[in-house]
């Protein structure tokens, strides 16, 4: 088969069986053969006439072009140009409302994926570029009045929970916190906000603004707990490390057990016998900046400003001088050799140990007659303790005396007074909130402070079982223990004592005129640990070589402190205070570096 015609007559026949089989309905598998076949045909087709097979295509009719004889009448025109116009109307509408629905489509896109929307983000760098005029709201004044009013706070974001379309967070500024709600509507929150807020690192800084509302049930999350704000604005101001050393809520969760309070200190820690995380002492130092956020710390350290501020308060109104005196002297300042020691421009120097010898000067020497100081203290003693730190801050009075050192213990007595009720009544919140993390009992102290003398001490320890020499200084077991004993029989974890051995006092302490093998010094107690050592001081410079000698102390070295009362010196005692200390037994913390801002201890010089 190789005629033009042959192949055109094969190709029909094949046509027709293949029309016939699937008009009775014939599976595929029986007509397809004849399919392929046909199909090789047309090919074979192709090859022998170089064209495809099938009908020829037909020439498009050309329109005839209409002449003036053959033009529409005016009826028909005006007919055609009305059809023309309405068609035109319909394909104008038509556009118009593709897209209107085009700009919906794509406005609905937007917000969906916030696109446009400046209620959400991140906000630029602060950089005092200039003033906005907005005012922000403190956390601690959100409360019921302001229902229904908006309002703007600043703080960090401490946690977040998205809830289906919604999402809750918790905003905490200082001791604070207030409970945001945002969910999805149809008008300025979109998914896309939700899910910002949902998504942002904890401990993130943010500006929230809303409105405030009174939910249906307390907040108990929050420390605002009859108010949330309803979130139309929340922009990031500075954006938290994802990977934090340590959850929040892991430091703020409340003590299992108490910690010792005595013996070596490694900072090693043991699980918690409740199977909970908490954070250990080490990790909250090396990420102190952290750490200081917990309610805990910012009621300890605001606690231990207070302290500050009531020890200056009472010395103030009763004609105390605040001095400040040098911390880089040149030689120990109680005779001791357990200083940081430096150069000095080629002359050996060391930190000071106290600002004894200058207090004395300024007071009984220079005619101020009262005075005190607050400042550092540098010790350098390989203490690994819970309650010794290498650096401190000292709360240090000086004052004349007329005849007797208990002049000196009234106004101390009466100092410790005024800073416990001063606390009680100016830091009570904070105070809970310690409590709340650390539980504690409030102290007991007695009106005017209880006194014992050494001897007292003694006796007392003696009829509990224990041998104390009268002549030798109380080991801290021992002090906690006549804390224990003080407390059971006079009701008072605050008391102090005086009439210590001369031997373990510095050189400076004006011996007992009755016992030359005491001293009249005191130290003051509270829950049986020393915060305060006192004495009345040498005033006759003689006396005081002589102590100085019995010390080994190089004359040397205290040449200018001893000729400061060759020009006549008023008698006079004083005392130094540990304020950490302080701030860690009112509040039963059982570490000292609990209450110190920054440790320093024989092992820690950072941050």
């Amino acid at each position: 088969m190789s005629s033009e015609a042959e192949i055109e007559s094969k190709i029909k026949e094949l046509g027709d069986g293949i029309k016939a089989a699937k008009g009775e309905k014939k599976p595929k598998e029986e007509w397809e053969p004849l399919l392929k076949e046909m199909l090789a045909m047309k090919a074979k087709y192709k090859e022998v006439t170089g064209k495809d097979y099938g009908p020829p295509a037909q020439a498009k009719k050309e329109k005839k072009k209409g002449d003036a004889n053959n033009a529409p009448s005016a009826k028909n025109k005006a007919k055609n140009e009305a059809k023309a116009r309405a068609k035109a109307e319909k394909e104008a509408k038509k556009k118009a409302q593709r897209e209107e629905r085009e700009r919906l489509a794509k406005a609905k896109a937007d917000r969906l994926a916030g696109i446009g929307q400046d209620n959400f983000g991140d906000a630029a760098t602060i950089r005092s570029s200039g003033t906005s005029g907005r005012v922000w709201t403190l956390v601690d004044s959100l409360d019921e009045s302001l229902a229904g009013r908006e309002v703007l706070v600043r703080g960090h974001l401490q946690k977040s929970r998205l809830v289906g379309k919604g999402v809750f967070v918790l905003v905490r500024s200082s001791l604070y916190s207030v409970q945001g709600v945002c969910f999805e509507d149809k008008t300025c929150i979109s998914p896309a906000m939700v899910k910002y807020i949902g998504n942002l690192p904890a401990e993130s800084v943010v500006d929230m603004k809303g409105v405030v509302t009174v939910p249906d049930t307390p907040v108990e999350s929050a420390t605002q707990k009859s108010v949330e704000i309803q979130i139309l604005e929340l922009h990031c101001i500075s954006k938290a490390s994802p990977n934090m050393p340590f959850q929040m809520e892991d430091a703020c969760r409340p003590d299992c057990e108490k910690e010792t309070d005595v013996g070596a200190y490694t900072g090693e820690e043991k699980p918690s016998e409740d199977g909970l995380i908490r954070v250990g002492q080490e990790v909250r130092l090396d990420h102190r900046w952290i750490d200081l956020r917990t309610p805990a710390n910012q009621s300890i350290f605001r606690i231990e400003s207070m302290v500050g501020c009531l020890f200056r308060e009472y010395l103030v109104n009763n004609q105390f001088v605040e001095i400040h005196t040098p911390k880089i002297i040149s030689g120990a300042s109680e005779g001791g050799s357990e200083v940081f020691t430096l150069d000095y421009f080629g002359q050996p120097a060391c930190l000071s140990m106290s600002p004894q010898l200058h207090k004395q000067i300024t007071a009984a020497c220079s005619g101020f007659g009262r005075v005190f100081e607050t400042g550092p203290v540098f010790r350098a003693e390989n203490s690994n303790t819970r309650r010794h730190l290498c650096e401190f801050t000292g709360l240090d009075l000086e004052m004349v005396i007329n005849e007797h050192y208990d002049e000196a213990l009234e106004v101390f007595s009466d100092l410790f007074i005024y800073i416990f009720d001063g606390l009680k009544k100016r830091c009570h919140n904070e105070i809970e909130k310690v409590r709340e993390q650390h539980p504690f009992e409030d102290i007991k102290y007695c009106k005017p402070t209880l006194k014992i003398s050494f001897a007292e001490g003694c006796a007392l320890l003696k009829e509990a079982g224990i041998d104390q020499d009268p002549y030798e200084d109380l080991s801290t077991e021992t002090e906690k223990k006549l804390g224990d004993i003080v407390k059971e029989k006079y009701d008072t974890d605050f008391f102090f004592m005086d009439k210590y051995p001369l031997s373990v006092r510095p050189f400076y302490t004006m011996p007992d005129p009755n016992n030359p093998k005491l001293s009249n010094s005191y130290d003051f107690f509270i829950r049986g640990q020393e915060i305060l050592s006192g004495a009345q001081r040498i005033h006759e410079p003689e006396l005081l070589e002589e102590r100085a000698k019995a010390w080994d102390i190089d004359l040397k070295d205290i040449e200018s402190y001893v000729n400061s009362f060759r020009n006549g010196a008023l008698p006079h005692a004083g005392g130094g205070i540990g304020l950490e200390r302080v701030v860690m037994l009112y509040l039963n913390l059982p570490n000292i570096r609990k209450s110190a801002w920054f440790p320093r201890d024989p092992k820690r010089i950072a941050p």
